[in-house]
């Protein structure tokens, strides 16, 4: 979620991470065809990946750097098949004037070799080495994606956006999206969708949900996970105070269709937006699924800065949106952080968020 309210922390200067530096090399995801799986994997144990991990980790190179050895325990504790990030906030290959790799992590300077250094070498420790990374980057330090998929498990193809094209790239890095038989997982940071009628704003978050009603309506030929910063609280019960929220001003400003009215994420039009791409895709909110009433303590996975008027306003725009077909096999969907002070958010302003299926049994596959 974009910050209007928050101060951002700067990425500074190194600051060695607290990690062993057991290996420096990083996968191959960049040199190979996303249509090719990476090289040298281990045999694939299972047909498809069960257990989730989405987090929006407001820079993933300052949790590595200050949230590292929390965030490891957890991921060792927790053990997902799939870790999906958000607002990576890493620049993509390049040199100033030269075309972007979003696929590869900037490293064309002293600086940004270094950082590049300390991503790599976090990604090559424990349990991390057993993942494959994907990168879906912006040309600066905004916005991206990053999916980590254990080695076992092997997609067969691997793309960056909507229109399912390996090569091409959504603006600013926000899709990644891994095929496997008759799976398909999708990790989305999507636009916020600002205070102001205005061409980077409104407009951006109605076209972002237009081309995501399009790709629920025309890709159903397999099973959906759906996962990220969704940028949406969709019902009263998925913010801490609705009153708060939906009155919320940015400087005063009140856009003059009422509808657009309040906090990014709130307001009724993307609301609906959303109501109708879950209704029309088919699509599950597998936490609400199983978790029918609000909970103060543990709903919510945004938290505002516990200092000023957003301390204690929470919400829930980090989600698991699964396709009906899979809603039996949903065992938990969690949110891993809670409380004013931010327990378990490993320093970002977001939580982790999981979600574990049930193996396929005959009886799934009859229904």
């Amino acid at each position: 979620m974009k910050r209007f309210f928050q101060p951002v922390e700067k990425d500074g200067s190194f600051k060695k991470p607290n990690i062993s530096p057991s290996s420096f090399a990083s996968p191959k995801n960049g040199e190979k065809s996303e249509e090719t799986p990476p090289e040298n994997v281990e045999e694939n144990k299972e047909n498809e990946p069960l257990k989730f991990l989405t987090w929006n980790a407001n820079s993933f190179l300052l949790r590595i750097k200050n949230n590292w050895s929390e965030f490891t325990k957890f991921v060792e504790n927790l053990d997902p098949d799939v870790i999906a990030i958000q607002e990576v906030r890493m620049p993509a290959a390049g040199a100033k004037g030269a075309p972007k790799n979003p696929r590869e992590l900037k490293d064309d300077t002293n600086s940004s070799r270094e950082e590049k250094q300390v991503v790599m070498r976090a990604l090559s420790s424990p349990p991390f080495r057993n993942y494959n990374v994907w990168w879906s980057l912006s040309d600066s330090k905004y916005a991206g994606t990053a999916l980590l998929i254990k080695k076992c498990f092997q997609p067969q193809k691997v793309c960056f956006s909507l229109d399912l094209k390996g090569t091409k790239h959504e603006p600013d890095g926000r899709v990644i999206i891994a095929e496997f038989e008759s799976l398909r997982i999708l990790n989305t940071y999507v636009p916020n969708n600002g205070w102001k009628e205005e061409e980077s704003s409104f407009q951006r978050r109605r076209k972002w949900d237009k081309k995501m009603l399009e790709f629920v309506l025309q890709n159903s030929d397999k099973t959906l996970i759906w996962c990220g910063d969704l940028n949406v609280s969709h019902e009263d019960m998925d913010v801490s105070h609705p009153e708060f929220f939906a009155a919320a001003k940015l400087n005063g400003y009140i856009p003059p269709n009422k509808e657009d009215c309040g906090q990014p994420g709130f307001t009724l039009n993307e609301r609906r937006r959303f109501g109708t791409i879950l209704k029309e895709g088919k699509l599950v909110d597998a936490y609400r699924y199983l978790h029918k009433d609000k909970d103060m303590d543990r709903g919510f996975s945004w938290s505002g800065n516990p200092i000023g008027k957003y301390r204690g306003k929470r919400m829930r725009i980090d989600y698991f949106i699964v396709s009906e077909k899979l809603q039996d096999r949903i065992v938990s969907c969690q949110m891993h952080g809670q409380g004013i002070e931010l327990d378990g958010f490993y320093g970002s302003d977001h939580c982790p968020v999981s979600l574990q299926l049930s193996r396929v049994t005959s009886q799934n596959n009859d229904s």
